[in-house]
């Protein structure tokens, strides 16, 4: 977290979030504007780090000028445009690309493309690196976009608060007031594949109404309706292997969004990895709470196998009855996924629990462990 002038800001996008996105619009780019006379206009003073980057990604024979207008007062647009500044290249006839660094209300963009065409070009179009659907008031979006985002002030990579921050390599978001932190219960249900987690998260949404995230359910949801995100988690889920971070993350970002006034929650399967556990608390950091405790589940190795096999018989779920991909997925949980436990243990946050015998007597440890807290 990051203190400018008297406002506290969280950590929202991270700087390879970033450059893996710039590239990725920089190839678009190149691909929608190959062969044509393009010229890339960006807005000071917030683009000039994005418009820096995506231009080195251009493969296009074009040119980049730089122009000027104030639409911004401290924390709020004002949407006015006198003028324009700096354009001293003709763009008539030419095909021009707008680099914005966001685009909340979009009532400046739309300024900004009108006297554009009162240049004659041969289009204008808006490369946005974030985009706020929820405060755009215009009825053309721009056509490139980076980042959607929820309607909050985000300073970092260009983005200012009252003219500071701007250096910043990261993205922070404005954090929320601090009073609901001691009201949420966030709980990581942890364990091994058939240490018995989706029984144990029922019991515990019911007693202290919390949210269930479970990252088997969304992936689900978004298998089933077969989503980019979806097929790519299911190529790895049917060989018995993680599914890369940015791609959990993303599914789970938009699922916590979602429920931004709930009690709590309480995380299924999730996270995996150290970097995952970074990942959350930034995340829970910018709704003004954390994890309250890691709950892990502790059984031997024999007595999962025996119950993956079981669980095949209802689940139709074909990692479930293969022997060796459940001998990997096993190997893969001790090796990349159990270190996480020394992750929340460092925290003071870690709550080890007996998952052989009957589930009652298992729900009555976590109830336990919770209640301590």
């Amino acid at each position: 977290m990051i203190q400018i002038r008297d406002k506290k800001f969280v950590p929202f996008i991270k700087a390879g979030e970033i450059k893996a996105e710039v590239a990725s619009l920089a190839q678009t780019l190149n691909k929608e504007y190959e062969g044509k006379d393009v010229i890339f206009i960006a807005i000071l003073n917030g683009a000039f780090m994005f418009a820096s980057d995506l231009f080195k990604e251009i493969d296009l024979l074009s040119a980049i000028s730089f122009i000027k207008v104030s639409s911004y007062s401290g924390m709020n647009t004002t949407g006015r445009v006198d003028e324009i500044i700096g354009l001293m290249t003709s763009i008539k006839d030419k095909h021009v690309v707008i680099i914005e660094d966001i685009v909340d209300t979009g009532i400046t963009i739309e300024k900004v493309k009108k006297l554009m065409w009162s240049e004659e070009p041969a289009s204008v179009e808006t490369c946005t690196l974030l985009f706020k659907p929820d405060a755009f008031q215009e009825k053309e979006i721009p056509k490139f976009i980076g980042f959607s985002i929820p309607n909050r002030f985000v300073v970092g990579y260009g983005l200012d608060y009252d003219e500071l921050g701007r250096n910043l390599g990261e993205i922070y978001q404005l954090k929320e007031d601090d009073s609901s932190e001691k009201n949420m219960l966030n709980i990581v249900l942890f364990g091994p594949p058939g240490a018995g987690k989706g029984t144990q998260s029922e019991r515990l949404i019911g007693k202290y109404g919390l949210s269930h995230l479970s990252t088997g359910d969304i992936f689900r949801f978004n298998i089933s309706n077969k989503t980019e995100l979806g097929e790519l988690a299911k190529s790895y889920m049917d060989k018995g292997q993680l599914v890369p971070d940015e791609v959990t993350i993303k599914m789970l970002r938009a699922e916590v969004e979602k429920n931004t006034e709930a009690k709590g929650f309480i995380f299924d399967g999730f996270p995996r990895t150290n970097p995952q556990a970074k990942a959350l608390d930034e995340l829970l950091s910018e709704l003004g709470t954390s994890i309250s405790a890691m709950l892990s589940l502790e059984v031997e190795e024999e007595e999962l196998k025996t119950r993956l096999m079981k669980r095949a018989e209802t689940s139709g779920r074909p990692d479930d009855a293969d022997p060796v991909i459940i001998q990997n997925r096993i190997n893969v949980y001790r090796a990349e996924t159990e270190p996480v436990k020394v992750y929340y243990e460092g925290q003071d946050k870690l709550f080890g629990i007996n998952g052989l015998g009957p589930i009652d007597d298992i729900t009555k440890l976590l109830f336990e462990a919770i209640d301590s807290l």
